[in-house]
């Protein structure tokens, strides 16, 4: 079992390189503003995602339905 298809991992996807531009441009940052998470992470194996790559995470919330949270792919 891959660890994406647990159920207490999160949804994880790998932006595109525009989502991520709208994302940073949003929020008026850079990358290097975003938590990282280690591109040895259990659940971006399935993914393919590089260092330098923007990670979108959906996790359930109890008080509005739904939470996205990012992280840019570090080594």
């Amino acid at each position: 079992m891959e660890a994406l298809e647990h159920e207490a991992v999160p949804q994880h996807e790998v932006m595109t390189d525009e989502e991520t531009e709208e994302l940073l441009q949003k929020f008026g940052i850079d990358k290097s503003q975003l938590p990282n998470i280690k591109d040895n992470d259990a659940a971006l194996k399935s993914l393919e995602a590089v260092p330098g790559d923007v990670i979108e995470i959906t996790r359930d919330s109890p008080t509005a339905g739904e939470a996205k949270y990012y992280r840019v792919v570090v080594e």
